[in-house]
This record gives C-alpha cells, structure tokens and sequence, in this order.
C-alpha cells in the first residue's frame, strides 16, 4: 500500500507543496484501530523511541540503585535543546556517577537553545557532548552500564546496553528487530514496522504502577515524560506544547527524519508516523491531527493550531499562506 497524501502547503490560491507519510494507531494488542498509508511499512524510528531504549535503565534495578529522579528519567527519553535546564542536570548526573564529558558518546552539538548557543560564543567556547540533544539518554545508558558493569563503549551493538535495548524492544513490537543503523548520536537504532511501533506505544499507555516489573517501569518513563516536557524536549518546541496542552493525558515524541509517536493512557493506545520526505513540519501536523481526531486534543487550543496548520509569514511579516492538514484525511 503507498503512501498518502497527508499535509499540505498553500501560498494564495496555489497548492504549492504536499508531504506523503504513514502513520497507525494501535490498542496493546497490536490491533490497527486507525491507520494511513502502510501499517507494515519498516523504519527507523530514531528518537522517538528513547522510552524504549530507557527501559532497561527502571528494569535492571539501576535506575533504584543510582537513586535517579523522576526529572532525570524524563532526560533519559529526551532529544533536548542543550539549554541549562539540560546540559545542569546531565552535568550533575554524570558527576554522581563519578564520571564526566568524555565518558559519553553521543559527541558534540551546537545547543540548539539561542541562549546557550550565543552564551558559548561570547565566551569562546565549543559545545562539548553534554550539549548534544542526546545526552540524557547516553546518561542513562551510563547508568545501566556502571549497574550492569560493562565497559566504557555501551553505544557497541554487543554491549550489555544494547544487548538489554534490543531485548526489550522485540517483546515490546512483537517482532524480530529488522536490523538496525547507527543514530546521530551513535547509539544503535533498531528497525521495525510502523505497527510494531505503535503496539509498543500502546503498551506503555496500558501500563500501570504496580503490576509487575514491566508495567511499573513503562508507567514511570510514561509519568516522567508528561510531567516534565520541557526536559523532554525544550522551550519553542512540538513535543513540549502539544504534551502540555494534553494536560497529562499523554505523551509524545519526535525522532529525526520526521517521525513521531504517541502514548495515551486514558484511551490504552499507541501512535506511530512517518513522513516519507523527512519534513518535521509535516510530522508535527500529522501527530497534533491524530490527537485531535482522538479526543485528546482540543482543535482550537493555541498550541494545536500552532503545529497542526500554521500560517506561513514572508520576511515582513506578511501572512503568505499556510500549512494544514489534507482535508478528509484525519
């Protein structure tokens, strides 16, 4: 099945642009509730699969023996803007290891956050790896690693963290990994469908505190994402507005190339896109679409509108046209 046609882009009375993508919604069953374009469809879902990749970390009991945070947990599932706020707490985290910047392996990044960015070039500096948006996660892997007592390359496929990663993300998919690639940060990105994707979300959306190992952590990762959005993600962002204007009745996130998934507990299910061509303007309309089309949304919310059809202003602030939604489609 191909692709559909999911947003679109008019400058005046002209459709100037299209995005075609993929997305599902399942229940913990695997079951396809809504679904566009090609359930089946493999990916790479990149960042939008952190919780899944920060469960070992609750699971192993290392999350218990270092002590960690609910805001430290919200970081572990982050792609963050390098702001205080971040680089702060994973600098703190990495000190209570007893480790520091090199023991990471995410590498640099320019912070994406203004403050920090321009903060650096007034001083002189470079960006070091704290600042890459990946730093809570890498944090988190070291976390695992020092419990689990492996050694300092934890981003090797065949270390003990991503042996615990790959393991985890099977069951949760219910389906064989299809492979993987290395991310930007490194750290190895395992492959599945859309679907299995989305039945992993839904899974955690089902999850409660309290019923067993799994479910406890899957609830805690769940809590800690709609709790902090800002660690999340970060001020002027997708993730951080649209979880917000959910109010606790979800969580969302973004990975590179235009992908997004969703977990909403008050409905038990899971969410998953893909947008073909990688525009992250699109997958941020498509993800606020569906919340809306589910009811978690309010349609005229700010934040919604924001995301889902924005207007597109020229360099004098002349309103030019606007991104929306292909009508019929959500």
């Amino acid at each position: 099945m191909a692709s559909v046609e999911m947003v679109e882009i008019w400058r005046g009375e002209f459709r100037e642009s299209v995005h075609r993508g993929h997305a599902v919604v399942c229940d913990p069953s695997g079951a396809i509730v809504a679904a566009w374009g090609e359930p089946e469809k493999t990916i790479l879902p990149r960042s939008s699969a952190k919780m899944i990749q920060a469960l070992p970390l609750i699971e192993s009991g290392a999350a218990e023996a270092f002590g960690l945070s609910t805001e430290q947990l919200a970081l572990a599932c982050a792609s963050h803007q390098g702001a205080a706020i971040h680089t702060e707490r994973v600098s703190r985290w990495l000190t209570d290891l007893g480790l520091g910047d090199d023991d990471l392996r995410c590498g640099p990044q320019v912070p994406n956050d203004r403050a920090a960015r321009e903060g650096l070039i007034r001083g002189g500096h470079a960006p070091c790896q704290m600042h890459n948006n990946c730093s809570g996660k890498h944090s988190g892997f070291l976390t695992l690693s020092k419990h689990l007592g492996g050694g300092p390359e934890y981003i090797d496929p065949a270390h003990p963290v991503q042996v615990a990663i790959r393991a985890a993300w099977e069951e949760l998919t219910d389906e064989p990994v299809a492979g993987y690639a290395i991310d930007g940060c490194s750290a190895p990105n395992f492959a599945s469908s859309l679907q299995g994707m989305a039945r992993a979300m839904a899974r955690f959306a089902a999850a409660r505190d309290g019923q067993g190992t799994r479910q406890t952590a899957q609830s805690r990762l769940v809590q800690a994402m709609m709790r902090y959005p800002e660690l999340v993600a970060g001020e002027d962002r997708a993730c951080t507005h649209l979880m917000r204007a959910m109010g606790g009745r979800g969580a969302v996130k973004t990975g590179a190339e235009a992908l997004f998934t969703g977990i909403l507990p008050e409905l038990g299910l899971g969410v998953a896109l893909k947008i073909e061509d990688g525009n992250m303007r699109a997958s941020n309309s498509v993800i606020a679409a569906i919340l809306v089309k589910l009811g978690v949304l309010e349609p005229d919310h700010p934040e919604v509108l924001r995301h889902m059809t924005p207007r597109i202003l020229n360099r004098r602030g002349v309103d030019t046209g606007q991104l929306r939604p292909v009508p019929g489609v959500f």
